[in-house]
C-alpha cells in the first residue's frame, strides 16, 4: 500500500543519514538507537533509544488513518511504499509487545543492467522468451526483486508488449520504452493478488510480473498464464534453484501434482538462486545458481525424480547452468568475496572445495 502522509521531520532526517551512507535498511525498534543496515551489518545510529511516544510520533503520523487502523485493529502488520530523497522506499510498519515499530528498505533508482548487477548472462535469454515461467528465488533482502525488475526493464527496452505487474507494494517504477506498462499495487489497484492474477487475462497482457508467489491459488493461477502463451516473472522462497520445482509442487493436494509436475515441466523457462553477499572491498557482490529448463530438467520434473536435479545443474554447465558453489568458488578466486563468507553460504562445502582446490582440503590459515 502506499502514502501520501507527511514524513515526520526527525525520519526524514534519518531517512538523509541512510541515503548519505549507503544503507540498504532503516529500523525504528523502541528500546534501541534507530539502526541502519550497511553491507548486511546492522549499525546503532549514534542518538537516544527509542521509547514507546517517539516511535508513535515517527512512525504513526506516517501512515494514513486507514493504514493505522489494519495495523492496531485488524492485521498488525503494514507493507506500503513511498517515494523520498529520490529513491522508491519499502515499508513495513508491526507491532512489537504491543509498541509500533517500522522497517524500511532503500530501493536505490535502478539504472543498471542485468549485466550490470552480476546476473548470469543466461537471464537476458530468459527475458527474449515470449511464454513460460520465470522464477528468481533466494532469502529475503537478497535481491530478487531487483533481478526482476532488470529483466523487466530490458523486455520494455526492447519489446513492443504489454507489461502488467501485480506487485505488494510497487517497489520500481518500470520506463515504458518500447512497450506499454501498467502497474498494479495490492490494497490500491487490486483487492488481492488472487483477484489481480483473475484479471490479468483479461488485461491482454505479453509479460506478467507477479511479485511473490505466496500460496497455492497464486501459484496456480500463475502457471495457468504461463500456459497460455504468456511470460510469466516471479519470486519465490526456496533455498536452491533445485528445490523450487518441488516446492511448488507440494504446495498442491497429492491428488493435483501429477498434473502440476506436467504442468511445470511444460511452462518452466529457468529458475535463478541468488544470494547478495559482502564483497571484500566493499559493497555486495552477487552470487547466483541457474537452472534452465533443459530437455532433461522437464524430464525429470514429469517424472517426479526432482532430487536428480543438483547433479543435472552440476553438469550442465554448457547449457548455461550453474551451481551456488560454483558460483562462489568463482568469487572466492576473483577475490571478491572471503573464503568464510563462501563457505558460510555454500549449499555443499565439499563441492565449494572441489571448485576451489580440486577435491583437496582448504589450506590452513
Amino acid at each position: 500500500m502506499s502514502t501520501q502522509s507527511a514524513i515526520a521531520p526527525e525520519l526524514a532526517q534519518l531517512l538523509d543519514v541512510a541515503i548519505s551512507k549507503g544503507a540498504s535498511d532503516v529500523h525504528l525498534t523502541p528500546g534501541v538507537p534507530p539502526t541502519i543496515r550497511i553491507d548486511s551489518q546492522l549499525y546503532p545510529l549514534d542518538l537516544p533509544a527509542l521509547d514507546a511516544d517517539r516511535a508513535m510520533q515517527m512512525v504513526g503520523g506516517f501512515l494514513a488513518p486507514e493504514q493505522r487502523q489494519k495495523l492496531v485493529e485488524e492485521r498488525h502488520e503494514v507493507d506500503f511504499s513511498f517515494s523520498y530523497g529520490g529513491h522508491r522506499w519499502r515499508a513495513n510498519a508491526y507491532l512489537s509487545r504491543g509498541v509500533l515499530a517500522l522497517a524500511l528498505r532503500l530501493l536505490p533508482v535502478l539504472e543498471k543492467s542485468l549485466e550490470e548487477l552480476g546476473a548470469p548472462s543466461i537471464l537476458g535469454q530468459f527475458a527474449k522468451k515470449n511464454q513460460g515461467l520465470i522464477i528468481v528465488t533466494g532469502p529475503t533482502g537478497h535481491g530478487k526483486s531487483t533481478t526482476l525488475a532488470a529483466l523487466i526493464n530490458q523486455i520494455a527496452r526492447e519489446r513492443r508488449d504489454h507489461i502488467l505487474t501485480i506487485e505488494d507494494p510497487i517497489e520500481y517504477l518500470v520506463e515504458p520504452g518500447k512497450s506499454i506498462v501498467s502497474q498494479r499495487e495490492v490494497g490500491v489497484d487490486t483487492a488481492s493478488f488472487a483477484m489481480g492474477l483473475k484479471a490479468a487475462l483479461r488485461e491482454d497482457p505479453n509479460v506478467v510480473l507477479v511479485g511473490e508467489l505466496r500460496d497455492l491459488e497464486s501459484m496456480e493461477s500463475a502457471l495457468q498464464i504461463a500456459n497460455t502463451g504468456h511470460l510469466v516473472l516471479t519470486t519465490l522462497h526456496t533455498n536452491s534453484a533445485a528445490q523450487t520445482p518441488s516446492r511448488i509442487i507440494d504446495t498442491f493436494p497429492a491428488h493435483q501434482q501429477p498434473q502440476i509436475r506436467a504442468e511445470l515441466a511444460e511452462t518452466l523457462v529457468g529458475v535463478v538462486s541468488q544470494r547478495l553477499l559482502p564483497r571484500i572491498k566493499g559493497g555486495r557482490v552477487l552470487a547466483s545458481e541457474v537452472m534452465v529448463a533443459t530437455p532433461a530438467v522437464r524430464s525429470l520434473i514429469r517424472e517426479g525424480k526432482t532430487y536428480q536435479l543438483p547433479n543435472v545443474i552440476q553438469t550442465s554447465v554448457a547449457e548455461g547452468m550453474i551451481s551456488l558453489d560454483r558460483s562462489l568458488a568463482e568469487l572466492v578466486n576473483r577475490g571478491e568475496l572471503a573464503l568464510q563468507e563462501a563457505e558460510a553460504w555454500s549449499l555443499d562445502q565439499k563441492t565449494l572445495h572441489t571448485y576451489l582446490y580440486g577435491g583437496h582440503q582448504a589450506p590452513a590459515a
